[in-house]
């Protein structure tokens, strides 16, 4: 029931009875139960549907925190929410995965018994920490395999460490699979199949079938950054050559720009380049807007080849809806209208009769909130919810 509650964000009785199939006795008696124990709080009356206004039942945002983390490839974000996803607190600041783990698991043991202090919340309070990473995992050890991404943590226990500052349970996911989480829990799991991309130092995909993320046999589905569009591109840093990822992200966009500016292709971010010292994906993104056809041409290349990989993922999973977000979705609307327009061209007309591509909901927040989602659902799955 409390599971129930959490995914709709709060319904009434009724909706409870039908969603599980329980009598409406059942129901009533049960709900009585957890109001008692302090873990349902009733939040307001719904509207009349002819009889009685029925009370919503929502988890009583008094029972504890859940911490979540989102580890990028260039940053680190962490917060402190109530059951019902509502932020307490928000902390980020950049940071270099590369460096390894030894830098980004000593500012959280710090980050997090600080956050907790300065917010009057005790340790016991945290029911769970959910954290995200930019690379492959196996989930049911919280291990990273092999990140491309992530030089010097394969293998590295990051629910170990973190267990040096919490005695609370510790789950580690892809940082994508976070997105499709807060995706699903936002739109209260009516979406039952979609994908979500993110396109930023790297490009993942979360995948979710039947109401259901999907990790696959060993955690690594929606690993979909290394799928080749070129194989006479450049070599990846996986070691392949023409991945998507090496020829669409950041990185790739980056270096198109630093020789749209050399060449002197584009004054602007020529001038840019000459300003900053070096030139990032949203430098690319303001060129655009103020009319740079280098730039133009920069952004329409990546989202034709990241449409070209995902056209072949439409006619094979054939989801409903497409979510884009990362850092680099931000990039211009051409990134997004390049992507439809090349996944029209490229897939079966029954496969996208019905697709809606478009951006992530929760734009800037899907890591945190998504770390969050994970972070409840397994509080509720393993029975850490307590009074």
């Amino acid at each position: 029931m409390l599971n129930a509650i959490f995914w709709s964000g709060g319904c009434a009785r009724h909706e409870l009875s039908d969603t599980l199939e329980f009598s409406r006795s059942k129901t009533n008696a049960l709900a009585a139960g957890l109001l008692e124990q302090g873990l349902l709080d009733e939040v307001g009356l719904q509207l009349s549907r002819g009889g009685r206004r029925p009370e919503t039942l929502r988890i009583d945002s008094q029972m504890g925190v859940v911490i979540g983390v989102d580890i990028g490839a260039t940053s680190l974000d962490l917060a402190l929410l109530r059951p019902d996803l509502s932020v307490v607190a928000k902390h980020s600041q950049t940071a270099d995965v590369q460096l390894g783990p030894g830098p980004i698991m000593s500012r959280l043991r710090t980050l997090i018994p600080a956050m907790l202090a300065e917010n009057g919340i005790a340790p016991e309070d945290v029911l769970s920490v959910g954290i995200g990473v930019p690379g492959p995992v196996n989930f049911a050890v919280g291990q990273l395999v092999n990140p491309p991404l992530m030089p010097g943590w394969d293998s590295f226990s990051i629910r170990d460490d973190i267990r040096e500052v919490t005695s609370a349970p510790v789950f580690v996911d892809n940082d994508v699979n976070l997105m499709a989480l807060g995706v699903l829990w936002r739109q209260h799991r009516q979406i039952q199949d979609f994908l979500i991309i993110k396109v930023g130092t790297g490009i993942g995909c979360g995948i979710v079938c039947h109401g259901e993320l999907y990790r696959g046999a060993s955690g690594s589905a929606g690993d979909i950054g290394h799928i080749c569009v070129d194989p006479e591109g450049p070599v990846c840093r996986c070691g392949n050559r023409g991945c998507v990822e090496a020829m669409a992200a950041a990185p790739a966009i980056v270096e198109m720009a630093v020789e749209a500016a050399q060449s002197g292709r584009s004054p602007i971010l020529a001038e840019k380049l000459k300003a900053k010292g070096r030139l990032e994906a949203i430098d690319v993104g303001a060129a655009s807007r103020a009319g740079d056809a280098a730039s133009d041409a920069i952004i329409a290349r990546s989202g034709h080849l990241i449409g070209q990989m995902l056209a072949a993922l439409v006619n094979f999973y054939n989801p409903s809806h497409v979510f884009v977000g990362g850092g680099v979705s931000g990039i211009g609307p051409m990134f997004l209208a390049a992507i439809r327009q090349s996944v029209s061209q490229r897939s079966l007309a029954l496969s996208t009769r019905h697709l809606e591509i478009t951006y992530a909901p929760l734009r800037n927040e899907e890591g945190l909130i998504g770390a969050g989602v994970l972070a409840m659902r397994e509080a509720l799955r393993i029975g850490s919810v307590a009074v």
